[in-house]
């Protein structure tokens, strides 16, 4: 009798676990199932079910979180891979540069985007603002595949198809977290002057919700009366202050400092290039006057640097600040790309400066920046890049371009439907230079802008636009590149060139 229950207990648990086992077996199949389908949803689903299979085996019904997270933590592998590979690249032969600093650019760039993977893994969770943060991070480490790739497109030498090939698998898992994050919720919409900007009259006075009070101060009054006194420093070329050159003061700042840096820049022409590192944080530049304060450079394409190395101040250090201060690049305009100022820093902010060059003069690279009333000259996509930027006051101004040119104010480079970046040009003016405006204008056309990648993204709204702009508004990049994916838009604007209901047809899309 005794067997026989034995037999029976034995019989009975045989059944349930068979139960249990089928029931699991099925819930993992349409677990499967659905993350087969998400995938399908990225830009690379093979690279997404590499990275989730994992979870297909061992998780029942996971959260679009939780995979959005496996992704980045294959990302991070994959971009600390590609770190040894970069460094192998610099041996002697490995790859041959056909631009100046081509591979430094990509060596720096894809620091930066290990650093931002790291702080996105750490901002998934349901919290939508931790995670629009984390698609800041994201869109800005995959601007910086972009720059490197176009950096490399002249390269030669036995490690550069693998290092190419590499460099594009490792990205393509940045793209599908990127992807992810924003299907769980990331997506708090695309309106670039509204929700994260404070409206005007209200104690933010128009300036972004992440530039706080004692910023505020500092870009307004440029009071720095609550920074510690050991942490301010002077520039001056006459030898009377701390230090003669900028760069000097920057070397000075201490790195990942949590509190301001205050540079103050005397009246003088400083002709150098600084370099405002990632480990650099914090910095504010306080210059005499954009008319008397200038940092002077002149590197350029034509003389073989990348668009990107050829800044005459270039910014990688997070929460930079300046006021009263000019940046130029005089190569002038037969020179091709020539940047004054890149910005490839989140958080930053400028007030009352001037960025003067012509090609390529102020490179909004990547990340969240915001410019006040500042001067900005240039000829050819004299505005240009992937960041999320709001220009707010500003005097946008077109000078006379090379023999043949034709002026273009913007060339904004969004290329994922799932980056949350564009340009906001709100309140500016758009007029000619004095030599533009005392010569014959009709010879030469000046557009709002042309789509450089294929999301391209920028808006002009409530600015007055001078007659120079020509009725067109935007231009073509090339042939119809673009054209149905890019968001190109016109609000209440005013002046000659565009009465308030102007809109541009076959190049807005809403």
């Amino acid at each position: 009798m005794a067997s026989l229950a034995s037999a029976l207990v034995t019989c009975l648990l045989f059944l349930l676990m068979s139960s249990s086992n089928a029931s699991a077996t099925s819930m993992n199949a349409s677990s499967a199932k659905s993350i087969q389908s998400l995938c399908q949803t990225t830009p690379y689903p093979a690279a997404c079910l590499d990275s989730l299979k994992l979870s297909i085996s061992i998780t029942i019904n996971p959260s679009i979180l939780s995979l959005a997270l496996r992704s980045l933590q294959a990302a991070i592998s994959q971009a600390t891979e590609l770190s040894s590979l970069l460094s192998s690249a610099g041996r002697a032969g490995a790859l041959v540069e056909s631009q100046r600093s081509s591979l430094r650019d990509c060596q720096d760039l894809h620091q930066i985007t290990a650093a931002s993977l790291q702080r996105s893994a750490g901002l998934v969770e349901p919290d939508a603002r931790k995670l629009a943060d984390a698609r800041a991070y994201l869109s800005a480490a995959l601007t910086n595949r972009a720059t490197c790739l176009e950096g490399l497109a002249g390269a030669r030498g036995p490690l550069k198809d693998t290092l190419v090939d590499s460099w594009v698998a490792a990205y393509a898992h940045v793209s599908n977290s990127l992807s992810l994050v924003t299907r769980s919720g990331g997506r708090k919409g695309r309106r670039l002057s509204s929700s994260s900007y404070s409206r005007r009259g209200s104690e933010g006075r128009g300036f972004p919700a992440w530039v706080g009070r004692r910023e505020r101060r500092l870009l307004q009054d440029g009071n720095y009366g609550e920074v510690d006194p050991a942490s301010v420093v002077t520039v001056a070329p006459d030898g009377t202050g701390n230090f003669t050159t900028v760069a000097e003061a920057v070397a000075w700042a201490p790195s990942y400092y949590d509190d301001r840096t205050i540079i103050l820049v005397r009246a003088g022409v400083y002709e150098e290039n600084v370099e405002i590192p990632g480990d650099k944080t914090n910095i504010v530049l306080i210059g005499d006057g954009r008319d008397v304060t200038v940092i002077r450079g002149h590197r350029s394409v034509d003389d073989g640097w990348t668009t990107f190395s050829s800044a005459t101040v270039a910014v990688s250090g997070q929460g930079f600040v300046a006021r009263d201060i000019a940046f130029q690049n005089v190569a002038g305009p037969a020179k091709g790309q020539a940047v004054a100022l890149r910005v490839n820093a989140d958080l930053v902010a400028l007030y009352r400066c001037a960025i003067d060059g012509h090609q390529d003069t102020l490179y909004v690279h990547s990340f969240r920046q915001f410019y006040r009333e500042c001067d900005i000259f240039g000829t050819v996509d004299f505005i240009l890049g992937n960041a999320a930027v709001v220009f707010q006051g500003c005097n946008i101004v077109a000078k006379r371009p090379a023999s043949g040119q034709y002026n273009v104010i913007t060339a904004q480079s969004r290329d994922d439907p799932n980056e949350d970046t564009g340009i906001a040009i709100q309140n500016c003016t758009i007029l000619a230079s004095d030599e533009l405006a005392s010569g014959d204008q009709v010879d030469v056309k000046t557009f709002l802008g042309r789509p450089w990648t294929i999301y391209s993204t920028t808006v002009y709204m409530e600015s007055y636009m001078d007659g120079l702009v020509d009725p067109a508004g935007w231009v073509e990049w090339s042939g119809d590149q673009g054209l149905d994916t890019l968001y190109y838009g016109e609000y209440m604007n005013n002046g000659p060139a565009r009465p308030p209901t102007a809109v541009s047809p076959g190049l807005v899309t809403t």
